[in-house]
């Protein structure tokens, strides 16, 4: 099924949630929050706080491992009991939960993916945490024995101040089948796959003989966002400028990026697919490379031992000898509750579900980045796991060189993200002029952030 068939438009925000949310933002919009230190709770004192994840919306290892993890943190906080709710994500994770805001009965801890942070700082009304837990107290989070790499630490940080826990992401991954290759002449252990201009040229291999399209890119189409900024930057392009004021994904850059894989396209080895297709089939072994999150790692595993194929992981292809600059998908932990109890509950969560224990299970079981990456090291409880899984490592070493997912300035980021994708799809796939789309995308853009 091809994008536009089964493209979903992001929800706009409503003018009436903004003007209650701004309202109620209050203190985190301004950075003006209470005393730094939170109350402990007493051992008797019983607290009930929600959770919202989307993590908990996916059935099967993504909603098991988290189940997981709050029932052993129930265990060993025996006074606090913890409701896990999906996100309703269909709309955005930050409009799931600026509905129960408007309803006055916002979670109390919540994932949210980094594109949303500029919202959720200035208007949605997440707890500011350098304010609420002090300085001391978040160095404390991001380091003891296994400390957070100093990339990851800062991801959910606004303006100078922390208004969230970087929770789980990943890098882009390029995933091959190895078998694929094999049948069409290639040898997947010296294979050049470092740049797309080789990438192109395996395809081409392949998809002569097989006869079918042999590549997917989830981030040329809707909900490939945090990927395809990876790409921009990448090509020297950005799509926004560094004092967030300039939309810039109608640069000459930006164009070039996409006309790489409109040219793909025209020649018949990228598929025309949304982005649950397409890591459907490769996962079914029907495609031999695939761009997508290396948190799909987990099934695509399973789909290879199913199909009984062989699953290999590259880095992100260069443009040419420019430098691969990935960004991260994925989210953060920010608090919404207000109450002093709650608000210590909350607290006890997100450290638990930021800590070693947390991350040998998210990483293992699902395939996310483990944020303290130190527990990969020598000695450190995932080193076995990564010397044994060595699909892991091209995530691990793009961490050294990876940028954040650029939120969008202002209420209307959402849209801003719909206007790219669909003008990135019309290009590539519908025959759109390249220049004359992104150009065109990029000016009503700008007009949403001011």
């Amino acid at each position: 099924m091809n994008t536009r068939t089964r493209r979903a438009g992001l929800a706009a925000v409503a003018a009436l949630g903004i003007a209650a949310l701004s309202g109620c933002a209050g203190a985190a919009a301004t950075g003006a929050a209470p005393a730094a230190g939170l109350a402990p709770l007493d051992d008797d004192q019983k607290v009930e706080i929600t959770f919202e994840s989307y993590n908990l919306s996916n059935a099967g290892i993504w909603s098991d491992t988290i189940n997981t993890l709050l029932d052993e943190f129930m265990t060993e906080h025996p006074n606090i009991t913890v409701v896990g709710q999906p996100s309703d994500s269909a709309s955005g994770t930050a409009a799931s939960v600026q509905k129960q805001v408007l309803a006055g009965d916002p979670p109390d801890v919540a994932q949210l993916t980094f594109n949303e942070l500029d919202f959720a700082a200035t208007t949605l009304g997440a707890q500011n945490l350098t304010a609420l837990v002090g300085q001391d107290g978040l160095d404390e989070e991001f380091g003891g024995e296994y400390p957070y790499h100093e990339r990851a630490r800062t991801l959910a940080d606004w303006d100078g101040q922390t208004y969230g826990l970087p929770y789980v992401f990943s890098t882009p991954i390029l995933w091959i089948d190895e078998a694929k290759f094999e049948a069409a002449g290639l040898d997947p252990a010296t294979v050049d796959l470092s740049s797309w201009d080789a990438v192109a040229a395996a395809a081409e291999q392949i998809t002569a003989s097989t006869g079918a399209p042999s590549m997917s890119v989830t981030c040329v189409v809707t909900g490939g966002s945090w990927c395809m900024q990876g790409l921009f930057r990448s090509n020297d392009a950005q799509v926004l400028s560094d004092d967030r004021t300039t939309i810039e994904f109608g640069s000459d850059q930006a164009i070039d990026t996409v006309q790489v894989f409109r040219d793909m396209y025209d020649d018949g080895i990228l598929t025309n697919e949304d982005s649950t297709s397409q890591y459907e089939a490769f996962a079914q072994g029907k495609t031999a490379i695939h761009v997508n999150t290396s948190a799909l790692q987990g099934a695509f595993m399973q789909g290879a031992q199913a199909g009984g194929w062989t699953l290999d992981a590259r880095p992100l292809p260069a443009f040419g000898d420019q430098p691969v600059v990935p960004t991260n998908s994925g989210s953060f932990l920010a608090m919404f509750a207000s109450d002093p109890a709650k608000q210590a509950a909350a607290w006890e969560l997100m450290q638990w579900m930021t800590s070693p224990r947390a991350y040998e299970l998210i990483s293992t079981e699902i395939g996310y980045l483990p944020l303290r990456t130190s527990l990969t090291e020598e000695g450190g409880p995932l080193y076995d796991w990564v010397e044994q899984n060595p699909l892991v490592k091209p995530n691990l070493a793009q961490l050294d060189d990876l940028e954040p997912w650029v939120s969008y300035p202002g209420d209307s980021y959402a849209q801003v993200d719909q206007v790219l994708a669909t003008a990135i799809e019309e290009s590539i796939f519908y025959g759109a002029d390249a220049q004359d789309a992104m150009t065109d995308a990029a000016d009503r853009a700008q007009e949403l952030i001011k």
